[in-house]
Order: C-alpha cells, then sequence, then structure tokens
C-alpha cells in the first residue's frame, strides 16, 4: 500500500505558498524559487491557474500572480488539482470497483479510513498546511 503523492503536488505546494497575493512574478523567478526549470514550470502551473487559483500573463513581460488566498484553498482541492480525483472507485485489494454484494475484507475499514482521510484534506487550508503553528488569517497569506 502507498498512500503518497508526486513531486509535482509538493512543487504545486511550494508555487502556491511562493507567489505572492495579487503581485505577478516573472516565471523564471518562480521557477528558480522552487526549484525547477522553466521548461518544467508550466506542468505545475497549468493545473492551478484551470483551477483559478493562479493567473498566467504570458510574454516577455509575463508571469503569475496567485489569485485566491491560501485560506481559500484545502490541501484536499489542491492534491486533486494536479494528482486527479481521489475516489477512482478502485478496490485496494482486487484492482477494481468492489462488488456492492461481495466486498473485499478491508471495505468496510478502508472507505472508514479514506472517509476520516479526506475529510481532514477538506478542512486543511494550504495556509494551515504551509505555517502550520502561524495565524493563518487571510491578511496573513
Amino acid at each position: 500500500m502507498r498512500l503518497e503523492l508526486t513531486k509535482r503536488c509538493e512543487l504545486a505546494l511550494q508555487a502556491m505558498a511562493t507567489l505572492p497575493h495579487g503581485r505577478q512574478v516573472p516565471g523564471r523567478d518562480l521557477a528558480r524559487s522552487i526549484g525547477v526549470s522553466t521548461h518544467y514550470l508550466p506542468q505545475i502551473m497549468t493545473p492551478l491557474v484551470k483551477a483559478g487559483w493562479v493567473a498566467s500573463a504570458p510574454g516577455r513581460n509575463g508571469g503569475y500572480t496567485r489569485t485566491a488566498t491560501l485560506a481559500s484553498v484545502s490541501a484536499l482541492e489542491l492534491i486533486e488539482a494536479i494528482e486527479g480525483p481521489t475516489d477512482t472507485g478502485t478496490c485496494v485489494l482486487k484492482g477494481g470497483p468492489c462488488d456492492d454484494q461481495e466486498q473485499c475484507a478491508l471495505h468496510v475499514p478502508w472507505s472508514r479510513a479514506r472517509t476520516a482521510l479526506l475529510a481532514e484534506l477538506g478542512r486543511t487550508t494550504l495556509a494551515e498546511a504551509t505555517h502550520p503553528s502561524t495565524d493563518t488569517k487571510e491578511g496573513r497569506t
């Protein structure tokens, strides 16, 4: 069993935390600050732009602007934007859907654990995830 996120998800979280709210940062500067190439940066930023949390401006004077506050985006929302849907309907033992009439041995406990995990990730804002011990009010993100 592997419960882990990709490096892209970590980089997306870093990008969201690095970008100042409402101020444009050139792509090359953002790429440098999160430690990726300018060629790889769009793979991280495109899902954030599609989600509406970041605006991008192309061209020589372009860059990225965080339009959402860190307090308005949950860790679960970020994970699903980068990794895709968390509920794939795949059984943890069978590799396919669990039959409603013949559920696998771990169906009920796994479902409960998954529900608890997703609820916690849904409650956790990016402000809390990036600054867990500080005040996460809107003005501080």
